[in-house]
């Protein structure tokens, strides 16, 4: 390998190393404060709430204007069964969620996930997507009619007691009848029903007993009283979400838009909602429906509220008449699977995008579905990895064939490239001329050398985002210890991989650093032995970083999600075997045992004299 393809390849290597550097520096420490902060707020949450929001504290859905608290005084802090308690509510149940809708309201803002828990034990509490105003982490969702310009018909709202059936129940078997009237001629209707995952439908229908036509625009929010704790990952969204025909896809920072305020956006169709890692909450609007959509943050009280919502075109309801409208909340898990499928069942534009593929769309999520499908077969996330691993490596074998039997080719010529160097000094012109020939008669591509790290770096950061962004990558095990694939390695080498009773993650700043565990140090072997395969660099600087550089990745990648450290030790030792083979049928030596002997063996001193 001549010297400018080393440069080359230090110079993509390093990059990659950088990139790393800033997420384990930067994002590792800053995880750790939020993690360290949410089990504060979650123990002062159990002692003693702090102040929420009021049940008027939604945004109004016109662009704006903020609803006043009904009282106009911070209300008492109340725990969320508390808060759930207050108002008068109808059981929801499925297969995959339980929960409540709140007559006072008509809100949907009481759901929990019964298949998600919140951690890998399961007997720890399950994961609580949607809760009530009033109580901790306001987050819920909310259908209903604003009056259009010029009237003051009254119609529902944040305060109003809907009507059910006696023992009435929302079940997958059962939807959900909600009457309200306002004393005035109108009289109000809601129709919910729920799937056996996470989506919901809401038909809103209002009857005209009045001797004038009505005009209602239908609107749909889901709103979050108070910043929650994010992961803080810039390969990761969280926050407000949504796609419009006329903007795309919106991913809106709650920073950005506390600094903006408020976005709109026309749109036919669409959705918007607001999204963590692995849950949603996302209102949709007809496919054909013409809506203004808004992404919004308020001041209310002591804290921010966020919402995303959309107002619809008005609707006529003559004297007499009936008028309907109807929408969509998805509330829940996002399962790839399931996400397609509304995808396509409902018509719902590019909702895909609701799963954070990034830039990289177009390779991160056929990486994702190949893994999902041979999961399926073997049964283990961890084996499918291996098994892509070794696909991939088979889909770009001729590529790496050629790229490793020019780099074999290029250990031959080392010789007549260092006789050059002797002969022509300084000149560098004719050096290179002299090259090329050699490079030319000998059918030598200079440049072959780093294909394999380029067609790795983009595989690598897809895996890495898939690892990262899918929900059936959470809590999902290997073998052994391994019981989350998309948590780093739990054991370390700093206390005998627990043989000794200390925590090292308990140090203060340094702890992440120390959590050094079997894996990252497989993968470091690996990488080591990878670099030891091709002969000692003649620049002492280079030696010195590529003999560093396998330690430094392995204390940077301790820190990533075990799957990938596992796909990257397995690659590693995949490209060795394929090299050595190339190396022996080009006839060339293989330079690994000797680079590894002589780490451990010194070279004798001259004798003096």
């Amino acid at each position: 390998m001549t010297s400018e393809n080393r440069n080359m390849i230090l110079a993509i290597v390093m990059s990659m190393a950088v990139l790393i550097a800033w997420q384990f520096f930067s994002g590792v420490p800053q995880m750790e404060q939020q993690r360290q902060a949410a089990q504060q707020q979650a123990q002062q949450q159990a002692q003693a709430p702090g102040q929420a929001g009021t049940d008027a504290g939604a945004l109004a859905p016109t662009p704006g204007t903020v609803a006043p608290s009904a009282s106009g005084a911070a209300p008492r802090a109340m725990t969320r069964a508390e808060a759930l308690a207050r108002t008068p509510r109808i059981a929801i149940d499925t297969p995959s969620v339980v929960g409540s809708v709140a007559l006072k309201g008509g809100r949907i803002d009481d759901l929990s996930l019964k298949g998600y828990h919140e951690t890998v034990d399961n007997s720890s509490p399950i994961i609580v997507l949607l809760s009530p105003s009033g109580g901790p982490n306001p987050f819920y969702a909310e259908f209903g009619w604003v009056p259009g310009a010029g009237s003051a018909v009254a119609v529902p709202g944040a305060d109003t007691v809907w009507t059910a059936p006696e023992g009435a129940r929302l079940t997958p078997e059962t939807p959900l009848l909600l009457t309200w009237d306002n004393g005035a001629g109108l009289t109000f209707r809601r129709t919910l029903s729920i799937d056996a995952n996470y989506m919901f439908h809401v038909l809103d229908e209002v009857d005209n007993a009045t001797a004038e036509p009505v005009a209602l625009h239908p609107y749909a929010l889901v709103s979050r009283h108070g910043t929650p704790h994010t992961l803080g990952y810039y390969i990761l969204h969280e926050g407000l979400i949504g796609v419009t025909s006329e903007g795309g896809l919106h991913e809106i920072k709650y920073s950005a838009i506390a600094e903006s305020r408020s976005q709109t956006f026309p749109s036919v169709g669409g959705w918007l909602g607001i999204t963590d890692k692995y849950w949603a909450a996302t209102v949709i609007p007809g496919a054909a429906e013409k809506v203004q959509a808004r992404f919004s943050a308020a001041q209310t009280g002591n804290e921010l509220t966020y919402q995303t919502d959309f107002l619809g075109d008005a609707v006529t309801v003559a004297p007499g008449a009936k008028a309907s409208t109807d929408g969509r909340l998805f509330a829940g898990a996002k399962v790839v699977q399931l996400v397609d499928g509304y995808q396509q069942q409902y018509n719902i534009d590019r909702f895909d995008r609701l799963i954070d593929w990034g830039w990289f769309y177009f390779i991160t999520k056929p990486l994702f579905l190949v893994i999902d499908w041979i999961y399926r077969f073997v049964g283990n996330f961890g084996v499918a990895i291996l098994a892509v691993t070794v696909m991939l490596k088979a889909i770009f074998f001729p590529l790496a064939n050629k790229s490793y039997a020019s780099m074999a080719k290029m250990k031959a010529v080392q010789p007549e490239i260092a006789a050059l160097r002797e002969r022509y000094g300084d000149d560098r012109v004719k050096l290179q001329q002299e090259m090329m020939e050699i490079y030319k008669k000998e059918k030598i591509n200079p440049v072959a050398g780093c294909l394999p790290i380029l067609i790795q770096i983009p595989v690598f950061f897809a895996l890495y985002k898939t690892l990262f962004v899918t929900i059936e990558m959470r809590h999902a095990p290997f073998f052994g210890w391994i019981r989350d694939l998309s948590a780093p390695d739990p054991t370390t080498i700093f206390n005998l991989f627990g043989l000794i009773p200390w925590d090292p993650a308990t140090v203060p700043v340094i702890g992440h650093f120390l959590m050094l565990g079997v894996w990252p140090i497989i993968m470091g072997c690996t990488m080591w032995a990878q670099m030891k395969l091709n002969p000692t660099p003649p620049d002492p600087t280079q030696k010195m970083i590529f003999d560093w550089m396998p330690l430094i990745f392995t204390f940077m990648l301790a820190s990533f999600a075990s799957g990938l450290v596992i796909y990257w030790a397995w690659n590693n030792t995949l490209s060795v075997i394929q090299q050595s083979i190339i190396m022996r049928k080009n006839g060339v030596k293989i330079e690994l045992w000797d680079n590894v002997k002589s780490v451990f063996v010194r070279k004798k001193k001259p004798k003096a004299g």
